[in-house]
């Protein structure tokens, strides 16, 4: 019995300090972006860690244990600034001006063979945003989004060399005039100058690919270009494929010139595991960026819609910006489809 118990206690420790390895390897990002892929599931190595942890707390590697302990705990802190849903007095969201008008942007991941597109026309139906930033925009949603284009005329859809993992974005308000919607190279950026009441915004979607080993850290460098040449004044969405907290999404803000909004929750986990889990356990790896008079209010993960993504509805107001949204096109643009062409 005894020698049986000192076996699982070896065990608990080691897998103990396999966590902790990794944990560590999460904070050292900027050195490797193969250490910055560990950093995705800190929370996740925290907890199992700490699980570890505890029964230890009353055998001979107590002490370890404790240690163990108070670093889970701190590498959970760490991460608190960027959820405010686990932690809400640390919101970072400013209340909303009387006299200021007041928008919407929604980020959609909508899942390139998503089996109810349905679901996200509703959707839009009923939530009515200004602007709408996609990813994973296929052939298939190609035609979908032709439905309500009726409700969003002015759009720039960017193809993506795979055929699946394209960027849109598509608005009810008017492309501002003298002002050319574009598609970054390989289609991971859309980029459009939006005008929000006589206010001009850039409104950019975006969509990384995985970490390393895959080709996210290469691909933020190939961005540099489109991240550097956002307006004074500037919002952009979309999946990162990345956490708040991540050296990944830092270098992307910092190209930018952009401050990352506090993240709505997790997003994102594997689709055939419930949406109970996901809005648990899975990862926020949806984020918006913004810059210049723009002040972020609000941002709510909104119901599933048949992604591995749930949607994330941003309210945002302008500094200087007084009126009430206005529906009228003032400056109505031909719509921009298509690497920014526009219609024949």
């Amino acid at each position: 019995m005894r020698r049986s118990r000192h076996m699982a206690a070896s065990l608990a420790f080691i897998a103990l300090m396999m966590f902790l390895v990794a944990l560590v390897a999460g904070f050292l990002g900027t050195l490797h972006p193969a250490f910055d892929s560990f950093s995705h599931f800190r929370v996740h190595l925290a907890v199992l860690m700490a699980l570890c942890a505890l029964p230890l707390l009353a055998t001979t590697f107590r002490l370890q244990a404790a240690v163990a302990l108070l670093f889970a705990v701190a590498a959970v802190a760490t991460t608190l600034n960027t959820l405010p849903s686990l932690w809400p007095v640390q919101a970072a969201y400013e209340a909303k001006v009387e006299d200021r008008a007041v928008y919407k942007l929604l980020q959609m991941n909508l899942r390139y063979n998503n089996p109810t597109p349905k679901k996200v026309l509703s959707l839009i139906g009923r939530t009515n945003p200004d602007v709408i930033t996609l990813d994973e925009v296929s052939a298939m949603w190609t035609t979908e989004l032709g439905y309500i284009s009726s409700a969003y005329p002015y759009r720039i859809l960017c193809p993506y060399p795979n055929g699946i993992f394209g960027v849109a974005l598509i608005s009810r308000r008017p492309f501002a005039a003298g002002t050319e919607a574009r598609c970054e190279r390989r289609g991971a950026m859309a980029t459009a100058t939006v005008d929000f009441g006589g206010i001009d915004v850039d409104v950019a979607a975006i969509h990384l690919s995985w970490p390393w080993p895959r080709e996210q850290y290469w691909q933020i460098g190939e961005l540099a270009e489109s991240l550097s040449a956002l307006g004074e004044t500037a919002i952009m969405a979309g999946d990162c494929n990345a956490v708040p907290w991540s050296a990944a999404v830092r270098r992307v803000a910092s190209l930018g010139g952009l401050t990352v909004m506090p993240s709505a929750g997790p997003t994102w986990i594997q689709i055939r595991l419930p949406d109970f889990v996901r809005r648990f356990a899975g990862l926020p790896i949806d984020q918006v960026f913004s810059k210049g008079g723009l002040t972020i209010h609000s941002a709510t993960r909104l119901e599933d819609t048949g992604s591995d993504h749930l949607p994330v509805m941003v309210e945002f107001s302008l500094r200087g910006a007084q009126q009430k949204p206005v529906d009228d096109h003032e400056t109505a643009t031909a719509a921009i489809v298509q690497t920014g062409r526009t219609p024949g």
